[in-house]
């Protein structure tokens, strides 16, 4: 590598390097948290080993966002439906007089802000490896894997790796994100030896990426290919059933690559660490609606009764249903987002081609050696008030045209989402919200919320720049295609 990385590696690991007594007082905070989590086990009367996982057991955390994980391995006799809640109640105890947050993944755990350092109890069941009853049974199993097969050198490789995707934005492994965890850094160290081969290996990918360390499927390519459908997969160490990438999402791939042959080819600390994103004055935002000439649909709602991981699942899930029916009904779009702040704010918004459609609408109808639906077909449509021409027949199917009853993109969303959208694919606890109260903004009229939502103003500038912070902030200079 040139200089100039190794220059901008130095400066780096000494950034997200934690000194000795950064360590002191994460270690310290560890052990005190884990004791209070063991006292209030032992309080419960349950029998359950307690133990420092994740990042700061192995000694791979960044020195600006030490998370701590604490899990409660506990006995296989306590059931599922028993399982978070016996779990929650522990941990809001060892955390009491400190903000706390539910969070859920297949099952709750919780988070807690001691001392401005994110900390994470989170239950499992303790099970023999192989064996598993949750999908966090196997984090025990991760640290004893890595653990041993780290060393300083090794360590500095996998803070790169994590710094660097947190500054490209595909680091997380949540469903907000759909991007890689820290686990998954830690593999790809240890498989490719060093952050700059990791980088060079997802450059110079061509198709679908497979990593299996161990060798489980060594002379078994078929039955890989059979038991994994992903775009990246990794096959865990501790599991050989289990893609440990299976929660990275095409997107993140994507621009995880992009982002690694950028960077190769021209270095540049940015990438670590980028920039704030420069809001864009109102009269900006208002110039760049009229530039585009296109139009701009929010759909905006409050709270939903759901943890941030089930938020977000059902936000995807409702905006594809709502882009399959603009699409069904003829709308054209450019491009479609979700903005929330998890509390008390979501947006849905779609950029059409045009807010308004024409009057008329051709509609096809059956092929003619279907003759059971023509005949219905005819039935429907032959002199209906809302026919303007035929039916008639072209390349051997019956079409007619008709008059669209809504022609405005604003007026039809209105309509279907009335009683909460839940006929359209709607997610139940986004529709509940809907149904609760809905606002549709078109255009210009988002400005207000732009001016008073700082979150929701650094979201639409960032919609408008359209590119990655990378290249937003590096340019296009030396970058290969």
């Amino acid at each position: 590598m040139p200089k100039t990385f190794e220059k901008i590696r130095r400066e780096v690991l000494k950034r997200i390097t934690p000194d000795a007594e950064k360590e002191r007082y994460v270690f310290s905070l560890s052990e005190k948290l884990e004791k209070k989590v063991r006292a209030a086990v032992e309080n419960a009367k349950i029998e359950a080993e307690v133990r420092v996982e994740g990042s700061v057991a192995k000694g791979t955390w960044l020195s600006q966002e030490p998370d701590i994980d604490i899990f409660m391995r506990l006995p296989i006799t306590i059931a599922r439906e028993q399982f978070g809640k016996i779990a929650l109640k522990i941990a809001r105890e060892a955390t009491v007089g400190y903000e706390q947050l539910e969070r859920f993944a297949e099952h709750p755990y919780l988070e807690a802000f001691v001392d401005d350092v994110r900390v994470n109890i989170v239950p499992c069941y303790k099970v023999s490896k192989g064996e598993w009853k949750s999908a966090t049974d196997r984090t025990p199993y991760h640290t004893d894997y890595v653990r041993p097969l780290l060393n300083p050198e090794l360590r500095a490789e996998i803070r790169l790796l994590k710094q660097f995707m947190k500054g490209t934005d595909v680091y997380g492994a949540e469903i907000k994100i759909g991007g890689f965890s820290g686990y998954l850094c830690e593999l790809l160290v240890l498989n490719y030896k060093s952050f700059s081969n990791v980088l060079r290996a997802v450059a110079e990918s061509k198709g679908r990426q497979v990593i299996d360390y161990e060798g489980f499927y060594r002379g078994r390519g078929r039955d890989l290919d059979l038991l994994f459908k992903e775009p990246i997969v990794i096959i865990d160490p501790v599991d050989k059933r289990r893609n440990a990438a299976s929660a990275v999402r095409k997107e993140r791939l994507d621009e995880f690559i992009a982002a690694s042959r950028a960077f190769l080819t021209t270095p540049d600390r940015r990438f670590f660490f980028p920039a704030k994103t420069k809001l864009l004055t109102k009269e900006r935002i208002l110039n760049l609606i009229i530039e585009r000439d296109s139009s701009l649909v929010f759909i905006k709602f409050g709270r939903v009764a759901a943890v941030p991981d089930v938020l977000w699942g059902q936000l995807y899930k409702s905006r594809r249903a709502l882009r399959n029916l603009l699409l069904q009904n003829d709308f054209r779009i450019i491009r479609d987002a979700i903005w929330s702040n998890e509390k008390d704010m979501n947006l849905f918004i779609f950029e059409l081609e045009q807010l308004s459609l024409p009057a008329i609408r051709r509609h096809n109808g059956p092929p003619l050696e279907k003759t059971k639906e023509c005949e219905s077909f005819l039935k429907k449509h032959l002199n209906a008030p809302d026919t303007l021409s035929g039916p008639m027949i072209e390349n051997g199917r019956w079409i007619v045209e008709t008059r669209r009853k809504i022609l405005e993109a604003d007026e039809f969303l209105e309509l279907e989402l009335k009683e909460g959208g839940r006929s359209s694919g709607v997610a139940e606890e986004i529709s509940k919200a809907i149904r609760e109260n809905f606002e549709i903004l078109t255009d210009d009229l988002v400005v207000n919320l732009y001016e008073s939502n700082s979150g929701f103003a650094e979201f639409l500038t960032n919609y408008y720049y359209g590119k990655p912070s990378w290249l937003r902030e590096c340019g296009t200079r030396g970058l290969k295609a």
